[in-house]
């Protein structure tokens, strides 16, 4: 594989040499040649890529192949600056319907089965991703896309389809619709789920398998590097397989920038191995994990990421004590009475640093099991702390947690209702932890 990877990033590096000037003054303003790498090793070599870097660039400077050649674009996701456009080749696209065609066959869809692709479609990369994913497949495709979720809900029942590829917030807004509607799971029949775009916890796997009746995979992607399929959960859900013959990755120092050992949590970076329209080198994703190389037990023997544990320009330091999002997420998950949307706020007070957890209840009768719901296990799992060392009191409406010498001042989780829990199906295909306020 390493050979493999080796020639193809030669390939890569003469390719955008000579056809991205961005990258042609990068590597001059390090003094680096082509003809320097020689091995997969030499991508330490090479500059980094940035999302600004991107959006400097924007709308084309960073493709790489021939306007005549590019025959599809997509756009990021993002809400805040220019948008990252993407240029496909024909190449492109063959490559993409492969590696979402192995997500597929991971997730044990056949040539019988029946998807519904409820990504959005447009400028978005999941849908088209996923839709010619399953066509390459072999399996049958439904356009689905999003809205109109009670009629979807009788399509799958009514066509018999068999697997899902959706937001992990969609399922969960897919599964409350199930159960207003007065059907279960026995009567769809759903057997495989394809999730992501956003992130989720192992709870809210439990929350979306149980009641629609199947098995949801994780998948991922980005739309600089491909867009869905760059890696993908097996059988086993230990961790995602990267398609590393395509897409490279690196775990870096998001200080240093330099390389970490093999089993540390950094940042993830990807180089394109192959890709033609808007090749990239060493992005940044920011999102922190750690690579295993160990072989699964499935028998694939790609590289697996582990969950994104959050984002290197997300992580909060609040009095020295280490807070990423996902921690805050996973323990609101976990409770029944509290919605799937919250929001983190930041804030100081002479030299103290505060976080509040805004969020959605179920139930504004909630708030009178107010110390039920604030307990010292919640605000243990909050922090990384043992029980033990959390002492809780509530004092003017607010939960004060002592850990490990440091004081930290959290809003109760039920002492804030940011609004009634809306019944519309957008709210509930928000990203969760999306808004933020410092």
């Amino acid at each position: 594989m390493r050979e493999l990877q080796g020639k193809r990033l030669q390939k890569l590096v003469q390719y955008v040499y000579h056809n991205v000037p961005f990258y042609r003054n990068k590597m001059q303003g390090m003094n680096v040649a082509p003809e320097d790498i020689v091995t997969i090793d030499d991508i330490v070599k090479l500059p980094f890529t940035t999302k600004q870097d991107l959006r400097d660039n924007y709308p084309y400077g960073l493709q790489a192949a021939p306007a005549s050649e590019i025959v599809r674009v997509h756009a990021s996701s993002g809400t805040t600056g220019n948008p990252t456009i993407v240029g496909y080749t024909r190449k492109d696209l063959a490559v993409w319907s492969e590696v979402m065609t192995r997500c597929l066959t991971a997730f044990g869809v056949t040539r019988d089965d029946t998807f519904s692709v409820s990504y959005g479609y447009g400028l978005f990369t999941g849908g088209l991703g996923a839709h010619y994913g399953v066509e390459n497949l072999g399996a049958t495709v439904i356009l689905a896309s999003t809205g109109n979720t009670e009629k979807h809900i009788r399509l799958i029942r009514d066509l018999k389809i068999s697997g899902i590829a959706c937001t992990p917030s969609y399922a969960l807004y897919l599964a409350e619709t199930l159960e207003k509607m007065g059907l279960t799971k026995e009567d769809i029949g759903l057997r495989i789920g394809a999730f992501g775009a956003e992130p989720w916890t192992e709870n809210m796997r439990k929350e979306i398998d149980e009641p629609l009746g199947l098995k949801g995979y994780n998948i991922y992607g980005l739309s600089e590097i491909m867009g869905p399929g760059v890696s993908y959960e097996c059988s086993e859900q230990n961790g995602s397989h990267i398609c590393e013959d395509h897409f490279y990755p690196e775990i870096i120092n998001p200080d240093t920038l330099e390389q970490l050992p093999r089993g540390q949590q950094g940042e993830l970076v990807f180089t394109t191995l192959t890709k033609e329209g808007m090749p990239v080198i060493r992005y940044r994703t920011r999102d922190l994990t750690h690579l295993n190389y160990e072989k699964c037990r499935c028998g694939r023997t790609m590289v697996r990421m582990g969950r994104i544990v959050g984002r290197s320009d997300d992580m909060l330091i609040i009095r020295g004590v280490n807070v990423f999002p996902y921690q805050i997420e996973s323990v609101l998950v976990g409770m029944q009475d509290v919605g799937p949307n919250y929001e983190i706020v930041v804030t100081n007070k002479g030299y103290m640093d505060y976080i509040e957890v805004k969020v959605e209840v179920n139930d504004a009768r909630m708030l009178e099991r107010y110390g039920e719901v604030c307990t010292k296990t919640a605000a243990a799992r909050i922090l990384g702390c043992s029980v033990s060392k959390v002492k809780a009191m509530l004092a003017d409406g607010r939960l004060a947690l002592a850990c490990a010498g440091t004081m930290v001042d959290v809003r109760s989780i039920a002492g804030y209702i940011q609004q009634p829990r809306q019944n519309d199906e957008a709210a509930r295909q928000r990203k969760m932890g999306r808004k933020w306020a410092a």
